[in-house]
């Protein structure tokens, strides 16, 4: 959540004031498996984190990079394989939606030694997230490195990608 709210995704407290930690200083950003449209959020979820139940990605205008799972659905949080890509759908652009095949919320990584919490571990899908995340980065930053439009091109022409990536 804290990229996103650097990236500008707000949130209302329970006392009504509105979180807005938007930084200027930061031209681009990455959110992985962030929290995502609060409507999708079950009720178990609504009841637990009431900040979910606000999210806000209306003035989130930084250029960023959203990654999700395709198979990220958690009924205590949601049962909308979508829910996690709140930021992408219900931001302004210009946003990249990264869905990664096959991953769950760790995205096929592993979240410690001896650590059980992952069911899709993956060593090739975490390496192709820390490229294309590096890639991204590195064209929003510099628009005129081309490794963003080459990670897409390879993803498009691969016989059996890894993932997809959506932009507006």
């Amino acid at each position: 959540m804290t990229a996103g709210m650097l990236l500008g995704q707000r949130v209302t407290d329970a006392d009504g004031s509105v979180a807005d930690l938007r930084d200027a200083r930061i031209a681009a950003g990455v959110i992985i498996a962030g929290p995502g449209n609060p409507t999708y959020l079950t009720g178990a979820a609504r009841d637990r984190y009431p900040v979910l139940r606000t999210l806000d990605f209306s003035a989130m205008t930084a250029p960023a990079l959203v990654v999700v799972g395709d198979r990220d659905v958690n009924p205590m949080f949601s049962d909308q394989a979508e829910y996690r890509a709140g930021a992408y759908t219900l931001s302004p652009s210009p946003k990249d939606l990264l869905t990664v095949f096959g991953g769950e919320h760790i995205l096929g990584g592993i979240s410690g030694y001896d650590a059980a919490e992952t069911t899709d571990e993956n060593p090739a899908r975490v390496e192709a997230v820390a490229q294309l995340t590096w890639a991204y980065l590195r064209t929003a930053l510099n628009p005129a490195d081309p490794a963003w439009t080459a990670a897409r091109d390879a993803l498009h022409v691969a016989p059996s990608p890894l993932a997809r990536v959506d932009a507006k």
